[in-house]
């Protein structure tokens, strides 16, 4: 038990005593600026619009419909 307090200790110390971590550059003027005349403007689409109602056709046999998809067909 003494040893894993000590460990966690030196492993706390260690961590105090580290380097400041690097600042993450600064990218700003790396970035692409945006061309509005290359750029299209974006349009609605209804999600929608292609929709076709689908009405049950009943329900049938399980066997029937498992034998028309299997593979052998």
């Amino acid at each position: 038990m003494k040893s894993h307090l000590i460990a966690g200790v030196c492993a706390l110390g260690l961590g105090a005593c580290a380097q400041a971590p690097t600042p993450l550059p600064d990218v700003t003027a790396q970035q692409a600026s945006v061309n509005p005349a290359v750029v299209s403007a974006i349009a609605y689409a209804n999600p929608l619009m292609d929709y076709s109602y689908r009405a049950p056709t009943g329900p049938r046999d399980w066997r029937t419909v498992n034998d028309e998809q299997s593979e052998g067909n």
